[in-house]
């Protein structure tokens, strides 16, 4: 029972680190806004309902829209990676969204777990995913 009760403490202990990770993490970052602003001018210029930036591991940056059609649907993120992947990125350390919050930040978590996600809502609030 005692062994049991720590694994709980500790599942706890780590899911309220988790939560307060998410909160602490802010766009402070020159490069993270510099991810921000190609997002959001990404939005603008295409019209799409999201827009995400990626920066891999070596400093290179992709962005993309959510694609939506009847053969195939991807939201930012998914569309971001994807073409990031198709450009031969090792690591991921950072990505931004903005526009409709993408569904599937599980995307870029599970390529790369210690990617910072941030999502930016249209008042200019930021979240971290």
């Amino acid at each position: 029972l005692q062994n049991a009760l720590s694994d709980v403490d500790v599942e706890l202990a780590q899911l309220l680190l988790n939560a307060l990770r998410r909160r602490l993490l802010k766009v402070n970052n020159p490069e993270d806004q510099k991810l921000v602003t190609l997002a959001t001018a990404t939005l603008a210029r295409s019209g799409a309902t999201q827009a995400a930036a990626l920066r891999d591991n070596t400093g290179r940056t992709y962005v993309a829209i959510n694609i939506s059609s009847p053969s195939l649907n991807l939201d930012a993120f998914e569309a971001v990676l994807t073409v990031a992947l198709a450009s031969g990125i090792t690591g991921i350390e950072s990505v931004v969204a903005c526009g409709a919050q993408p569904t599937n930040s599980k995307a870029i978590k599970g390529f790369a777990p210690s990617a910072t996600v941030f999502y930016i809502n249209s008042n200019g609030e930021e979240t971290a995913l």
